[in-house]
């Protein structure tokens, strides 16, 4: 049986503020520059939407649905972007990054496929714990525990994906 843990790891905000302290290095970084953030569905929703907003320049979206792990060894993405990514700056958005295997593979997929001029990890979540990939991450709103975290776009079985803070369930 699972339940919501007692306490609170990120309250709304310390969230909103890590957001603000995002943006403003995302925007010092690109200055002058076009910028794509791409969004990895669904779980980046809120974080997505809050940074974009307190971006300033040039910022278009693009999103992209994966499965995270098929197998348990690699990702599969179920719908990408029509937007034309050669030779732009891209920025993933993710709401967690654990194992890596989800952003390893789409970074392949980007400058394979789409031929990207850069392309940047900037995840609301850093599990370094969990990590079975070594994946580069540009932009990290918070280091996290290897705990099962809900909120603020991330879900247990699409549950509590609406919670304004973040917290852990108790599997």
């Amino acid at each position: 049986m699972m339940k919501l843990a007692s306490g609170i790891l990120f309250t709304e905000k310390q969230i909103a503020e890590r957001v603000i302290e995002l943006s403003k290095q995302i925007e010092q970084d690109y200055a002058g520059k076009e910028l794509i953030l791409c969004g990895i569905l669904k779980g980046c929703i809120p974080f997505l939407s809050d940074l974009m907003r307190k971006i300033k320049g040039d910022v278009r979206i693009a999103l992209i649905q994966m499965k995270s792990m098929v197998d348990g060894k690699h990702a599969e993405i179920k719908y990408t972007t029509e937007m034309d990514l050669s030779g732009k700056n891209v920025l993933v958005i993710e709401d967690i990054v654990d194992t890596g295997i989800t952003i390893d593979y789409l970074i392949k997929h980007l400058e394979t496929e789409k031929g990207t001029n850069s392309i940047k990890v900037c995840t609301l979540l850093d599990k370094p714990e969990a990590r079975k990939i070594d994946v580069p991450i540009h932009y990290r709103g918070f280091a996290v525990p290897d705990k099962f975290i809900v909120g603020y776009g991330l879900d247990y079985e699409e549950k509590y994906r609406n919670l304004p803070y973040l917290t852990w369930v108790e599997l």
